[in-house]
C-alpha cells in the first residue's frame, strides 16, 4: 500500500569512505564500515538493531546531509548545545527522487528538551508558541508530532517511542500512516514492537554485521516481547536464577 520507492524524497544514500578519517570510530561499526550504498523502497523505513549497531549514527548523518539541525527540529532550526554528530554526514551523498517535500522534521528523543527550548526562542520572533515545557514529556512530544507532521513531508525520527506510553505510540502510528498516505516519507529508528508493526513499512536490521531487510516477526523487539507476554513467569525465573 505504501511502497513507492521511485518517487521518494530520499531514494537512498551512498558513502564515500575516502572522506572519513582512517582512525574514525565509524570504521569499527560492523553494519556501517563496509556500507557503500543503501536504497529505500517504502515511504516508511524502519532501522532496528541492538544498541550501538549504528542506526542513529546513520539516521543523524542523513538528517544533517539533508540540512536539518543535528539536534533536531525543522531545517529552519539552527542551534547547538553540544556538538556530537559524527563525520559520516561529510561522506554521505543523498540520492533524491522526483518528490520534493514541502516540509520536514528531524525528531530525536534524546535532544527533545533542547528543541523545545529553541522553539520557545524562535516563537518570540514569529509563529505560534507551542509551550512544550508546560506539558509532560510525553504530552509535549505528541503535541509536536501533531503540530508538525503533515502530508508531502520528510520526517526522520530517532526512537520516538521513548517518551510515549503504549497508547500514545498507537496514536503516533496513526499519525505516521496518515502522513505516509499523503506522500510523506519517514525514516525511523525504533525498538518499539508497536511502531515496528506499521503496515507496509520496510524494516532494515543493523545486526549480524550488515544492513539487511527482515520481517516484523524476525525483529528482536517482537520476539522478546512475545516471549515475555506468553511465558513471563518462566522467563523471569530463568533470568533471575542466573543472577544468584
Amino acid at each position: 500500500m505504501l511502497n513507492r520507492g521511485w518517487s521518494l524524497p530520499i531514494k537512498g544514500v551512498s558513502i564515500n569512505w575516502d572522506n572519513i578519517d582512517p582512525g574514525s570510530y565509524l570504521r569499527k561499526i560492523e553494519a556501517i564500515k563496509d556500507l557503500d550504498h543503501i536504497s529505500f523502497n517504502s515511504n516508511i523505513t524502519v532501522f532496528v538493531g541492538e544498541n550501538g549497531s549504528g542506526k542513529s549514527t546513520l539516521l543523524e548523518a542523513i538528517a544533517v546531509s539533508y540540512g536539518f539541525n543535528p539536534e533536531g527540529g525543522t531545517r529552519n532550526y539552527s542551534f547547538s548545545t553540544y556538538d556530537s554528530h559524527s563525520e559520516l554526514c561529510n561522506a554521505l551523498r543523498l540520492i533524491k527522487g522526483i518528490n520534493k517535500p514541502g516540509w520536514g522534521y528531524f525528531l530525536r528523543a534524546e535532544s527533545f528538551y533542547n528543541v523545545a527550548s529553541a522553539e520557545e526562542e524562535y516563537s518570540k520572533t514569529g509563529g505560534v508558541p507551542q509551550h512544550f515545557h508546560e506539558h509532560s514529556h510525553g504530552e509535549s512530544f505528541l503535541k509536536l508530532v501533531q503540530t508538525n507532521f503533515k502530508g508531502h513531508g520528510l520526517y526522520l525520527l530517532d526512537e520516538p517511542e521513548a517518551a510515549l506510553s503504549p497508547q500514545r505510540q498507537l496514536t503516533l502510528l496513526i499519525e505516521i500512516v496518515n502522513c505516509a498516505r499523503e506522500d510523506s516519507q519517514f525514516i525511523m529508528v525504533t525498538h518499539s514492537p508497536i511502531l515496528l508493526g506499521i503496515p507496509g513499512a520496510e524494516i532494515l536490521s543493523f545486526d549480524e554485521g550488515v544492513i539487511h531487510p527482515i520481517t516484523y516477526e524476525q525483529t528482536d523487539s517482537y520476539q522478546i516481547t512475545k516471549m515475555f507476554i506468553e511465558n513471563k513467569d518462566l522467563l523471569l525465573r530463568n533470568l533471575l536464577l542466573q543472577q544468584e
